[in-house]
């Protein structure tokens, strides 16, 4: 194929190339995934006065110039090479280890960890002399930066975690509508209980779309999760430590079906149908869609090949988990609501490995799961 994302064993081409490399500590195996690759906090972290995008600069002199009022945009830099606290509602930037040096041609797009999404924390790349967050254009040689707000919670983060990850691709690699009817026709993507959703059944515009799940678990009754205030740090370090009562609060299910997120609330809902991503193909969820409302329904939005199959394939998808935050206005949700959209591209070649337990994936059989930083039940 002369277009598509890369997968596992070009994105490990790339870095014995050069064209992916780190400026400190070397790439390690870990970090490659069947389509993307992720990328480690540098030791060092700025705490910004405002957000900002470097068009016509690279990210450092913009750090460094004055802005109107004759200050730095920079507030103070601090050490996180052995941990460092990001306070909720404050902006950093974060050098990051990996550096590019794309040829023409090629491409790349970051979007958060579904880790990083389920703890509400705000994340975007940022790359020299562009004018725009997440977007590496073609052919980029240069570092890559970090813009991180915790909007929820108060985080303690290190040298080398990370909370975003990276495709690269070459040329047009989305599907259009009618090449993802067929995919649907001959893969199944959807599923509702055991029944795989006909095409004519699905609603496929410019993408694939999925409702809302508010009937949630049948036996606590739970739908979702919303985050509660005023609550401790967490360390991203730690894993199936902190329990859930102290930092959530469970949604559960009303006898007509829905509920009203509250403004600038933050939500963890579900997808009503279960998705599948078939291994030659890679999917990602859109942050907004303005006509199904005013409000983003995922933070992190990179679905790998192989999501919700089984080491054969035979298991019947996954359900998606919704990263929800309403605004401007109370908005009324109903179960089977439309509510978001996948789009798909095609990948290059086959992954050597896909996602599923036999890499490590952690949300291959989820329904409505917290970040790994919360006690299973």
């Amino acid at each position: 194929m002369t277009s598509g994302v890369f997968c596992l064993q070009q994105i490990k081409d790339c870095i014995e190339k050069g064209a992916l490399r780190s400026n400190s500590v070397p790439i390690a195996a870990g970090q490659i995934q069947p389509a993307s690759v992720d990328l480690r906090l540098g030791p060092k972290a700025y705490r910004l006065v405002s957000s900002f995008l470097p068009e016509g600069s690279t990210v450092m002199e913009k750090l460094r110039a004055e802005d109107l009022y004759g200050s730095d945009l920079v507030m103070y830099e601090t050490d996180i090479s052995k941990g460092g606290v990001l306070e909720k509602g404050h902006v950093y930037l974060i050098p990051l280890m990996e550096e590019l040096a794309l040829d023409e041609g090629i491409s790349g797009r970051a979007n958060p960890k579904s880790t990083t999404g389920r703890l509400d924390i705000f994340a975007r790349v940022l790359s020299d002399y562009s004018p725009r967050f997440d977007d590496i254009a073609p052919g980029y040689r240069g570092g890559l930066y970090l813009e991180v707000m915790p909007r929820s919670y108060t985080i303690k983060v290190h040298e080398g975690l990370s909370l975003v990850q990276l495709r690269l691709m070459k040329g047009e690699c989305r599907l259009s509508d009618s090449k993802l009817k067929t995919l649907n026709n001959d893969y199944s993507l959807l599923f509702d209980g055991d029944d795989h959703i006909a095409t004519k059944d699905i609603n496929i515009s410019d993408g694939l779309y999925m409702s809302v799940d508010l009937e949630g678990d049948e036996k606590t009754g739970i739908i979702g999760y919303k985050s509660r205030k005023n609550s401790h740090i967490i360390d991203l370090a730690n894993r199936n430590f902190y329990n859930i009562k102290d930092f959530w609060e469970p949604i559960l299910r009303t006898e007509k079906g829905t509920i009203i997120l509250e403004p600038e609330e933050f939500y963890i809902l579900s997808s009503k149908e279960r998705i599948r991503v078939p291994p030659a193909y890679a999917a990602e969820m859109a942050a907004y869609e303005a006509g199904s409302g005013e409000l983003r329904t995922h933070y992190a939005g990179f679905f790998d090949p192989g999501f919700g199959y089984g080491p054969k394939g035979e298991v019947l998808g996954t359900k998606a988990v919704l990263e929800v935050r309403a605004h401007d206005v109370p908005f009324m949700i109903a179960d089977g609501q439309t509510f978001c959209k996948l789009t798909f591209e095609k990948m290059l070649e086959v992954p050597e490995e896909v996602y599923g337990p036999k890499i490590g994936s952690s949300y291959q059989f989820q329904t409505i799961t917290l970040s790994k930083q919360f006690k299973n039940g």
